[in-house]
C-alpha cells in the first residue's frame, strides 16, 4: 500500500511537471504583446517629435518658385517673395546659371549654415552633397532652403511660430496589431532600375527601383514596389481602401527594413504614416505610382490627420 501511494505520488508530481510549460508559454505571450505594443508606442513618439521640432514639417509656411535673377525676400508687401513669417526685409537671393548667391538686408542678423553673414554669400541647393544650404532667421526660428523640384529652384521656408506647429491637432491611429506586421519576399529589379513618380506639385521625378515586395494578405498575394531615396531603408508610397476613406487621400508612406540574406521583408503597415502633405499645404510629396494602389483595406498606421480649426 505504501509502495503504491509512493508511486502514486511521484505520477502526480510528473504530470503536474508535464503540464508547466503552459503558465510559462502565456507569460512569453504576455511578454511579446508588452514589447511590441511599447514598441509601437515609442514609434508613435518619435514620429510626432520628428514631425513638430522647431524645424519638422509642420512648421512649413512657404514654398516659392524662383525665376532666374534676383528675388527680394521679406514679410512686408513690397517684396518679390513675400514670407509668411520673419523681418520685413530679409536679403536678396539670385540665381545666375544655377549660381546661387545671398546678400542680408543691412542690419538684419543672418545666419549661412550657422554663420553669421554680412555681404553676399554663395549658397547651395538640395543637388549638392552636402545638402542645402540653410538660410537661418529670426534667432534660428526661421529657416529657408533652396530645393529643386519640376526642373526649377524653388525656396522652402520653415518657422517655428508656424500656426500649423503652434496649434499642431495631434495624431490618430488604428489600433496596433501584430498581424499587420506583415512577412514579405524581396524580388530585386536590374541594378540601377527607376520608376517615375508623380509628385503633388505636378511634376514626375526618376527615383531609384531596387525591387518589388510581395506579401499575402486574407489568401490574396499583393506586391508593392519599393523605392531607394539613400536612406538604408525600402520606401514604400502606398494607397490603399482606406485612401479617403479613414487614411489620408492621397496615400501614406512605410520604411522598410532592407532584405535579409533570404530576401525576406517585414512590412509593419502599424508603421505607415502620412506624406507631409497631409499637414501642410507647402510640400512636394510623392504620389502612389498606380502599381502600389492596393486593393485591400489597410486598418492599420497613422489615420487622415484632423486639421486643426485654428
Amino acid at each position: 500500500m505504501k509502495l503504491t501511494a509512493t508511486v502514486l505520488a511521484v505520477g502526480l508530481l510528473c504530470a503536474a511537471c508535464q503540464q508547466s510549460p503552459p503558465p510559462t508559454k502565456v507569460v512569453d505571450d504576455k511578454m511579446d504583446q508588452a514589447a511590441f505594443v511599447k514598441q509601437q508606442q515609442d514609434w508613435r513618439a518619435e514620429r510626432l517629435a520628428r514631425l513638430t521640432k522647431p524645424d519638422g514639417w509642420a512648421s512649413l509656411i512657404g514654398l516659392h518658385v524662383l525665376e532666374p535673377g534676383g528675388h527680394r525676400l521679406g514679410s512686408a508687401t513690397d517684396n518679390g517673395i513675400r514670407l509668411a513669417l520673419g523681418p520685413a526685409h530679409l536679403g536678396i537671393l539670385t540665381i545666375k546659371t544655377n549660381a546661387l548667391t545671398f546678400v542680408p538686408e543691412k542690419g538684419v542678423d543672418v545666419n549661412i549654415d550657422d554663420a553669421p553673414v554680412q555681404g553676399s554669400t554663395a549658397i547651395r541647393d538640395d543637388t549638392q552633397p552636402e545638402g542645402p544650404s540653410k538660410i537661418s532667421f529670426d534667432n534660428g526660428k526661421g529657416v529657408a532652403t533652396v530645393i529643386v523640384r519640376a526642373g526649377g529652384h524653388r525656396l522652402r521656408v520653415k518657422h517655428a511660430d508656424a500656426d500649423t506647429r503652434l496649434h499642431f491637432a495631434g495624431l490618430d491611429y488604428w489600433p496596433a496589431q501584430k498581424d499587420w506586421q506583415v512577412q514579405a519576399r524581396f524580388i530585386p529589379n536590374p541594378p540601377g532600375k527607376t520608376m517615375p513618380i508623380a509628385n503633388i506639385i505636378g511634376s514626375t521625378d526618376e527615383m531609384a527601383n531596387p525591387g518589388v515586395l510581395e506579401f499575402e494578405r486574407g489568401g490574396k498575394t499583393f506586391r508593392l514596389e519599393a523605392l531607394d531615396e539613400g536612406e538604408g531603408t525600402l520606401f514604400l508610397v502606398f494607397a490603399d481602401r482606406t485612401s479617403g476613406h479613414g487614411s489620408y487621400g492621397a496615400g501614406r508612406f512605410i520604411d522598410a527594413p532592407m532584405p535579409d540574406a533570404q530576401g525576406h521583408v517585414v512590412i509593419d503597415f502599424n508603421q505607415a504614416y502620412n506624406p507631409p502633405c497631409a499637414f501642410t499645404p507647402f510640400a512636394t510629396c510623392p504620389l502612389p505610382p498606380p502599381e502600389n494602389r492596393l486593393d485591400l483595406a489597410v486598418e492599420a498606421g497613422e489615420k487622415a490627420y484632423a486639421k486643426s480649426g485654428h
